[in-house]
């Protein structure tokens, strides 16, 4: 039954590609050739013979501003619609690494399945083949986390072959594959069954700082990339007495993008070749606001801020509001907030704004959700629920009647400038008896 359903989802796959190719415009440049060269042990990455740091966004959203705020490169997780990205990104003077889904032992792939294993080697092939010679490829990814929740080492054997394979069809583009985090065991395994890796990307958060020092413990002789970095995950984050992760403010976001920029991709110009900030768009994951740097509606949050400064030296002309603090009750996220069904609750938001502009709120209470995934899989946002809010005497303070149904829920706040920026935060409160 597996072969039978990958082999309906491969047919599928491939008539996507061929109809996304069939709708691209001819690419009359043909390739540009990248490569990395080593000099006394400093990693360069060149492309069209002219060095090429990698300043770039995983998402393919907003792209102008990417652009506008000195990106210069998108990260793209599979082939799904990659005839539209790789045009759009070559008209905007973009780069994109180009990712080849390998298929997941936790999503079901089975690496002991030679059938299985041969088909997706031939699926790559021809996507290969078919956008190989697009001058906006800067590289393949060929798998993303694929060490997580694995038991089988032969997907390291597998991603080899792919890699093998892109080398000899394609001569002009480098090849990297993607673990979750950085652990030495999963280095000595790349190594020694996937020697035709030219160099490594790493999912990091919070253990960014430090990658330069263990990468080098480990044994990795090679560059990398950052693929993807930015807030503390919910994994790593204090969790409340009820057992829900404790979500940072917009504002204490853009702090540690700020220092994990500087003291961790920026730190190490001998090895690291750039990075792929995540994300450069908005999804729900355990909230709606946890990894985007933009908002649903396409607002900016101070991330964005620091990541212009990064990418251009120059902070934007106008900031983005500062939030300080978030409480119900007087009482803040760790204080473990409880209050009893139909309560009457004070809720106080402390935001300034660099500029001085106005500020106005919104508010949000969202039961917290149940449907937590693993590695980004698509997640449900939960409803929101209708309440009456009443505005304070100050700037920023409400008051509501609490549900009365038991259980945990979040508060958000959004707080806008009037000039497309906003700065956002939630507090996670228990509702008992």
């Amino acid at each position: 039954m597996r072969i039978v359903q990958y082999g309906i989802a491969l047919v599928f796959f491939m008539t996507t590609v061929v109809l996304s190719a069939q709708m691209s415009s001819q690419v009359s440049t043909g390739p540009i050739k990248v490569e990395i060269r080593e000099t006394n042990g400093k990693w360069q990455l060149y492309r069209g013979g002219e060095p090429y740091y990698i300043n770039g966004v995983g998402g393919s959203t907003y792209l102008d501003r990417a652009v506008a705020y000195g990106a210069n490169s998108v990260r793209a997780w599979s082939a799904a619609d990659a005839a539209k990205i790789l045009d759009e990104a070559q008209e905007k003077g973009l780069t994109v690494l180009f990712g080849l889904w390998v298929g997941q032992e936790r999503q079901g792939f089975d690496y002991d399945d030679a059938k299985s294993v041969a088909a997706q080697l031939e699926q790559f092939r021809e996507v290969v083949k078919m956008y190989k010679d697009h001058p906006a490829v800067l590289m393949w990814g060929i798998g993303n986390e694929a060490d997580l929740f694995y038991k089988d080492f032969k997907v390291w054997n597998a991603i080899n072959d792919i890699a093998k394979m892109i080398h000899e069809v394609d001569p002009n583009h480098p090849t990297m594959t993607v673990t979750a985090g950085l652990d030495v065991a999963e280095v000595q395994l790349i190594k020694e069954r996937a020697p035709e890796i030219d160099i490594y990307g790493i999912n990091t958060y919070a253990a960014l700082i430090g990658i330069d020092k263990e990468i080098r413990a480990y044994g990795w002789e090679g560059p990398y990339i950052i693929t993807e970095w930015g807030p503390n995950g919910h994994w790593e984050v204090p969790k409340t007495a009820w057992g829900v992760p404790v979500e940072q403010s917009s504002s204490e976001k853009a702090a540690y993008y700020q220092e994990r920029y500087e003291q961790g991709i920026a730190a190490d110009p001998d090895k690291c070749l750039g990075s792929y900030v995540f994300l450069w768009g908005q999804k729900q994951e355990t909230t709606s606001t946890w990894y985007g740097v933009f908002l649903e509606d396409g607002t900016e949050t101070e991330v964005v801020d620091v990541l212009e400064y990064e990418w251009t030296g120059k902070w934007p002309a106008n900031r983005s509001p500062h939030i300080a603090s978030l409480k119900i009750n007087d009482g803040a996220a760790l204080d473990n907030v409880y209050v009893k069904p139909g309560q009457t609750c004070t809720v106080v938001a402390a935001v300034t704004d660099p500029d001085g502009d106005e500020l106005k709120y919104a508010w949000e209470l969202v039961p917290e959700s149940t449907d937590i995934r693993s590695g980004g899989d698509a997640e449900s946002r939960p409803e929101a629920i209708d309440i009456v809010v009443k505005p304070g005497a100050v700037p920023g303070t409400i008051t509501f009647r609490a549900p009365n149904k038991v259980g945990p829920y979040r508060m958000f706040v959004y707080s806008y400038d009037g000039h497309g920026n906003a700065a956002a935060a939630n507090i996670p409160f228990y509702i008992q008896k």
